[in-house]
């Protein structure tokens, strides 16, 4: 197989992975609408999707770094004649963004990984902020695209965190409102969704 038809072959997966794990993912947040059709074996399925999004995380990833082996060449732009340029903006960002993620998951506990039923709001982070783990996380992919200097991965990766991040928390909210009821609906009043110190305006909560 040439070359550049790995290239190919890299670039179509990363699209089908970007697909299922947004689409799995945003399944996994969803135990109290899946329970409504499919009972209480919703939860565990809920963590079956999550664990099967976390391998197509995986996926991006290594079609990301395989890039700098395997560009298209059509759009195979550079970000910077400076490879360095790229890894430094990728430390400023990713930096502060791993270490966020990091206290999400120590704070969420088990939910990180799987719903759990039963449970109350988490603390920690989560005071000052709904979704610390989509904080953390999404800029992530594009730190490793600014790492193997890709322009079109940069803004490729950009594009899909900024659609796929609001679609998802939407979804996981309409579920969590279920779950907690008036409790998150107050939580939501008082606390931003992604950016400390933006509150949402009560007009937006109708």
């Amino acid at each position: 197989m040439s070359s550049l038809s790995v290239a190919w072959l890299n670039l179509i997966s990363l699209h089908v992975s970007a697909f299922l794990f947004a689409y799995l993912t945003t399944l996994s947040v969803m135990p109290v609408t899946r329970e409504e059709k499919r009972g209480e074996k919703a939860w565990e399925e809920c963590a079956r999707l999550r664990s099967i999004s976390f391998v197509f995380a995986g996926i991006m990833i290594l079609n990301t770094i395989l890039w700098a082996w395997f560009p298209v060449p059509e759009i195979s732009w550079a970000l910077s004649p400076d490879p360095m340029f790229g890894i430094i903006i990728g430390v400023i960002i990713g930096v502060p963004c791993f270490i966020i993620l990091i206290i999400a998951m120590r704070d969420a506990g088990k939910e990180m990984h799987a719903p759990q039923k039963g449970i109350q709001l988490h603390g920690g982070i989560y005071k000052r902020l709904r979704h610390p783990g989509a904080v953390g996380e999404m800029p992530l992919y594009v730190v490793i695209a600014l790492f193997v200097n890709s322009l079109f991965l940069s803004v490729w990766m950009t594009v899909f965190i900024l659609v796929f991040t609001p679609i998802h928390i939407y979804y996981e909210e309409k579920d969590l409102l279920k779950r907690f009821g008036e409790v998150y609906s107050e939580y939501r009043k008082k606390t931003p969704a992604v950016f400390p110190g933006f509150k949402r305006r009560r007009s937006e909560e109708s």
